[in-house]
């Protein structure tokens, strides 16, 4: 609540604007408002301003200092009814409102693609443009976003301020401690509206909300193909370029993603994490354990648009698409061969380089692809039985 002296402060700002001269400067101090001899720059156009005591900021408007007054003392009187979240200002609670209410009224007159806030459509603009304003004086790179400059200085200073006081984990920047922290208390504020599913999130939110909208609006020059997020399209960018960035360091295999080159390590550790509940048959990835879930529910849910016939697997599909089309889109350029998948490609060239990545542990002999290591394994088996 303001005081006497703060609403007469608003009168004399007043009458200093009618043309006045004045010789002093209305400080806040906690609840009053008190005049001061200290001189102003806006003094000369006859205004007192508004000075805050804490960092000697001034306003003209004595609700603009009170506005200021809350980065110092915490204060956050406005609160979201969806999921408790608080805020100093109004106008930050109306735009967070839209994560949960799903509005988006700025758009992007290039693309027609659609944003809750509008320093996001600012930021989006750029992606037409390529204007990159934010430079770093360290390495030279540049950036679209100011943020997005100050976090990747902390690659060269190694600061982390923030630390978690739960598992003392240490971050950059508070955003990252704060959506970190939700790992620890279960919190998902960020529900969709269309099947009530909820996340810790807001970028999650937004990935999934494309699986309702068919939304892919990452699009790769070469091939055509879409994709919902930026990192997937760099990621199968690599499968144009050849880049492969991720290097074994038992047997020196790369692999173009991280992902790839932790499930190779699990070939060396043996380690497999991923259990059936059915059969007890462990996995080595999530992805073979869902698949092998298929062989008891007997779940077939891709189907070929043109016989009907149903698989699996996304990749059997593929293969039998091929029947139909007769595409075969990967070439070895020893031989001309040419090949339906880029999969059976790898295993051919094998024979021009001789390279055999199998090995039996039993007997150390080498295989140039899986299958012939799983057929000589049997042999070991077999072995084994008749004694």
């Amino acid at each position: 609540m303001a005081t006497a002296d703060s609403v007469q402060g608003v009168d004399d700002v007043r009458r200093g604007a009618a043309g006045g001269s004045v010789s002093s400067v209305l400080t806040w101090q906690g609840e009053r408002c008190e005049e001061s001899g200290k001189e102003s720059s806006r003094q000369g156009k006859g205004v007192r301003v508004f000075r805050c005591e804490e960092c000697n900021r001034q306003f003209n408007q004595l609700a603009h200092l009170k506005k200021h007054m809350r980065t110092h003392t915490g204060e956050k009187p406005y609160r979201c009814e969806e999921c408790s979240k608080q805020f100093s200002q109004m106008g930050n609670l109306k735009s967070h409102m839209r994560t949960h209410t799903g509005e988006k009224p700025y758009t992007c007159e290039e693309c027609s693609r659609r944003f809750s806030h509008s320093i996001a459509l600012n930021n989006h603009k750029l992606t037409h443009t390529g204007e990159k304003p934010y430079r770093c004086k360290v390495c030279s790179k540049s950036f679209r976003q100011l943020g997005h400059l100050n976090k990747h200085m902390l690659t060269h200073t190694g600061e982390k301020p923030y630390r978690c006081e739960e598992c003392s984990r240490q971050f950059g920047v508070l955003g990252a401690l704060k959506k970190h922290m939700r790992t620890h208390t279960g919190e998902k504020p960020y529900r969709c509206e269309e099947c009530n599913r909820r996340f810790s999130r807001s970028a999650h939110l937004k990935l999934h909300m494309q699986t309702h909208t068919g939304e892919k609006p990452y699009n790769c020059e070469e091939c055509s193909k879409q994709f919902r997020q930026l990192s997937n399209l760099k990621s199968h960018m690599r499968t144009h370029t050849g880049e492969k960035p991720y290097k074994c360091e038992e047997c020196s295999k790369k692999c173009s993603q991280l992902s790839h080159l932790k499930a190779h390590m699990r070939t060396h550790t043996g380690e497999k994490p991923y259990k059936c509940e059915e059969c007890s048959k462990q996995f080595g990835l999530l992805g073979t354990l869902k698949t092998h879930m298929r062989t008891h529910t007997g779940e077939k849910p891709y189907r070929c648009e043109e016989c009907s016939r149903q698989f699996r697997q996304q990749g059997d599909l593929k293969k039998h698409m091929q029947t139909h089309t007769g595409d075969k889109p990967y070439k070895c350029e020893e031989c001309s061969k040419q090949f339906g998948l880029l999969g059976n490609l790898k295993t051919h060239m094998r024979t021009h380089t001789g390279e055999k990545p199998y090995k039996c542990e039993g007997c150390g002999k080498q295989s140039s692809t899986l299958s012939n290591l799983k057929s000589h394994m049997k042999t070991h088996r077999k072995q084994v039985q008749q004694k």
